[in-house]
């Protein structure tokens, strides 16, 4: 989806696939299918934990690309910690929804130590997925961040944000369904926004999926293992 089409007319042509997915492994090959002609050759597949972790396997398996995680956390609202205020992404600074802020009557300096909890959770997962190893070194290299669903976009846009600070070649978004405004807005911050359905109409992630089932840490190593098993999509 390139920036320099209009936003409506993308998100339009965008909506050819059925919908909803079986899976999130049907998701990840209809996406794959859709990156095979943008010729990202040499590109590290970085998959948001933990559902955008079995997409990014079948991009990565069908692009002969290593996967690895990007590992992201939303800042919560703290007395309504589910309103997301916020995402911190491994490699990168909090970024914060300056507007809902502004509404909530909150500055930056009072979610130090939301932040920090944050943060330490983040930690905790990278040892988990990685062990000692820190990100692949992304320079030069094209980047396809991939996530399962785009609803607010907050954790999609700390991701990206963090790989752009990392200078790739190239910065790819896939998703296999996000709500549209969403995906309008996270267009302009990526080189290119691979997106095959982009509903109007957009509640969460999970209605658009048959088997949404929620993932656990083993889940997340078990399909790295996988990936690093099957040779082409060992960590990069």
């Amino acid at each position: 989806m390139s920036r320099n089409r209009s936003a409506r007319e993308d998100l339009q042509r965008a909506e050819t696939v059925r919908l909803p997915y079986t899976d999130r492994a049907e998701a990840g090959r209809v996406l794959a299918e859709r990156l095979v002609p943008l010729g990202l050759e040499g590109a590290a597949v970085l998959a948001l934990p933990r559902g955008g972790v079995p997409v990014g396997y079948e991009i990565a398996r069908r692009l002969g690309s290593p996967l690895d995680v990007l590992v992201t956390r939303k800042i919560g609202y703290p007395p309504q910690p589910e309103l997301g205020v916020g995402a911190i992404a491994e490699g990168g600074s909090p970024v914060f929804d300056g507007e809902l802020l502004a509404r909530l009557g909150l500055g930056e300096d009072d979610l130090a130590a939301t932040v920090a909890t944050e943060r330490a959770e983040l930690d905790r997962r990278v040892a988990a997925y990685r062990g000692g190893r820190g990100l692949p070194e992304v320079a030069g290299r094209p980047v396809i961040v991939v996530d399962d669903g785009l609803a607010t976009g907050g954790t999609a846009r700390a991701a990206v944000r963090a790989m752009r600070e990392r200078r790739p070649s190239r910065l790819v978004l896939a998703v296999p369904v996000g709500a549209a405004e969403t995906v309008r807005a996270l267009a302009a911050e990526v080189d290119d926004a691979v997106v095959p359905a982009a509903p109007w109409e957009f509640r969460a992630v999970g209605q658009w999926y048959r088997d949404f089932d929620q993932l656990t840490d083993e889940d997340v190593t078990a399909w790295l293992e996988r990936a690093w098993r099957d040779g082409g999509g060992g960590p990069g």
